[in-house]
């Protein structure tokens, strides 16, 4: 039994933590022009990886599907009443849901910011939640999520495609 007992306090610590550093999301979604498709660059050490992000809504919620420049399929997830579920056979990334929630913060219409994300600041060109996330836009839906510990996302919107 005390063998086990460091086993279970550090299985308690550990989930603690993980619900503890769960990325803060609004209690509505906000209103978002979708579907939407972005151009999304990972900066970290010097390493650089560009994906494709689409975002759709769905009744009340949205999807996000996250595929590198061949289309692969790298993290699908719904948000659904204020909680992500797996989308498809793709295996937990939390790493993805946080930059999506992230990206839904940096998304939210000026208007709504402080009614979704009462500790939200906005100035200028920028807006930041705690020391969580920094967002500096060029534009609307042209900007640069900073996650700290050097880990940025350059956001930038893809060219809609005109039918005649």
């Amino acid at each position: 039994m005390k063998r086990l007992l460091p086993l279970f306090v550090l299985s308690v610590c550990l989930l603690l933590g993980a619900c503890a550093s769960n990325a803060p999301l609004p209690e509505q979604l906000p209103p978002l022009a979708l579907p939407m498709q972005l151009h999304v660059q990972r900066e970290q050490a010097g390493e650089r990886q560009d994906w494709l992000l689409v975002i759709q809504r769905e009744d009340q919620r949205l999807r996000w599907s996250l595929m590198d420049l061949l289309g692969i399929p790298q993290a699908r997830q719904l948000l659904d009443q204020g909680t992500w579920q797996a989308d498809g056979l793709l295996p937990p990334n939390p790493a993805a849901r946080e930059m999506f929630a992230g990206l839904l913060f940096a998304l939210t219409p000026a208007e709504q910011l402080q009614r979704l994300y009462p500790g939200a600041r906005q100035q200028d060109k920028q807006r930041w939640l705690g020391e969580r996330w920094r967002v500096d836009y060029r534009q609307a839906d042209d900007f640069t999520l900073n996650l700290g510990q050097g880990l940025r996302y350059l956001v930038s919107p893809l060219p809609r495609e005109n039918t005649p």
